[in-house]
């Protein structure tokens, strides 16, 4: 897996291109593997996956201390766009936020660290996401921030978010554990 960029706004967050092989029968993905995965997570505690539809928005989560995860995130069937937010009190660049398209077509996966809000939308009509996780959730510590509280072009119409995620905290109540 190569390096091939960081987010424009936080060097932080590393866009990563894996590997794709298409032939007649199909598509072989490699989005994970090698040095750079290991350097960045020391050690895989999980591996998650979501399927969603159309519209979806999910997020902005996070886990806070002691318990923060970092995590790589890669889409396995469809398009999303998939949403970061430092939430660091401490960085130049709190409240800030950024984004990047994935799809199942290019072999592209972002890592997102400790002390970012996460989230996507589903552009398309399904996709399934993969998630790589350096530390088992924890629902003592499973946290977010209200996708309202900034002004993100979600790219969707007629979102479909869960009553857990629009009653999270507003940004502007938030209380960084970092």
């Amino acid at each position: 897996m190569d390096l091939i960029r960081t987010s424009e706004i936080f060097s932080e967050i590393k866009i990563f291109k894996g590997k794709l092989i298409t032939d007649s029968r199909g598509q072989f993905s490699k989005p994970f593997y090698g040095e750079p995965m290991a350097n960045q997570f020391g050690s895989l505690s999980e591996v998650i996956y979501s399927k969603s539809k159309q519209n979806v928005i999910r997020g902005l989560h996070f886990q806070e201390p002691p318990e923060g995860v970092s995590k790589f995130v890669h889409c396995l069937d469809g398009e999303i766009k998939d949403v970061f937010v430092d939430l660091r009190s401490t960085s130049k660049t709190y409240g800030e936020f950024d984004s990047i398209k994935l799809t199942s077509e290019t072999p592209v996966s972002v890592f997102i660290p400790e002390g970012f809000g996460h989230g996507f939308s589903v552009i398309s009509k399904f996709a399934t996401v993969l998630y790589l996780q350096s530390r088992p959730f924890s629902i003592l510590h499973d946290k977010g921030v209200n996708i309202n509280s900034f002004d993100i072009d979600w790219e969707v119409e007629n979102p479909i978010i869960s009553d857990k995620d629009f009653g999270l905290v507003n940004f502007s109540e938030f209380d960084s554990p970092w």
